[in-house]
């Protein structure tokens, strides 16, 4: 009679220790795979972060064949040749420029020293 009324009263209050139980690991399982979730997409978006930074360099930066990177070239190989295999080596003599040519020279000179530095006043003004 005992085993009857202890099998009767246990069996669903086990029962439902063991459903409460069950919920508990459900709802740790669907946190985890909510943070999981969470995870993935998060990767996703620092991906799509870095690709759109790496665009933005390219931008930046442009293209090796553009009009003034292709007169910086051709005033660095200049002054490369003048300084280098006229000067330094003494393996033959360069007409100096005059006029037009010096002037626009020395601009270009003038501009890619001066282009950084008024890029970082620029950057530190936007602040």
């Amino acid at each position: 009679m005992w085993m009857t009324i202890v099998s009767f009263l246990g069996g669903p209050v086990i029962k439902g220790l063991i459903d409460g139980y069950k919920a508990k690991l459900a709802a740790g399982n669907t946190s985890e795979k909510i943070a999981s979730d969470t995870a993935a997409s998060e990767m996703v978006v620092q991906t799509a972060e870095i690709r759109a930074l790496n665009e933005y360099k390219i931008a930046a930066l442009g293209h090796w064949y553009e009009p003034d990177k292709i007169m910086g070239y051709a005033v660095a190989i200049y002054f490369a040749k003048l300084l280098v295999y006229d000067k330094v080596l003494g393996l033959g003599s360069t007409d100096p420029l005059a006029g037009f040519a010096e002037m626009t020279a020395n601009l270009i000179v003038a501009f890619y020293f001066a282009k950084r530095g008024f890029e970082n006043i620029a950057r530190i003004i936007k602040r």
